[in-house]
């Protein structure tokens, strides 16, 4: 499929999937991976409980992972990486939340390919008549 369409120039991707092995495999072939190595700043201005002590605190000492924090600080990785929260998960909640969507019904690929072509239809028509009214 690379010789076809070809490959991305970076992965972004959360903390959950920071691996070594992996991020080395993407910079083999090319791609500029930013994963998140964790939380950087706290992310409570309004948190009022008192500071980690210095044995609880978590240090950063794979190579990797200082490499991908000195990364993820330029600027244009950090405009790249704000894309990661354009995503299509949103549509997933809307589609369970507002539109009451939490299973499926029929039984069968074939059936279930059918009825989420159904769901999706029916949040699109959603999105547009919203769209429309504004």
């Amino acid at each position: 499929m690379a010789d076809t369409i070809g490959l991305p120039s970076a992965v972004l991707a959360d903390t959950g999937f920071a691996s070594g092995p992996a991020v080395a495999a993407l910079q083999a072939r090319g791609i500029e991976p930013l994963v998140a190595i964790g939380r950087t700043q706290p992310h409570r201005p309004y948190d009022f409980r008192p500071p980690p002590s210095q044995k609880s605190a978590r240090r950063i000492a794979e190579p990797w992972r200082i490499a991908m924090k000195t990364t993820l600080e330029r600027e244009d990785a950090r405009q790249l990486y704000k894309r990661r929260k354009q995503t299509v998960e949103p549509v997933f909640g809307i589609i369970k939340s507002a539109m009451g969507f939490i299973r499926f019904h029929l039984r069968g690929l074939q059936n279930v390919a059918t009825e989420w072509t159904l769901i999706a239809l029916a949040y699109n028509c959603r999105r547009t008549a919203r769209l429309t009214a504004a």
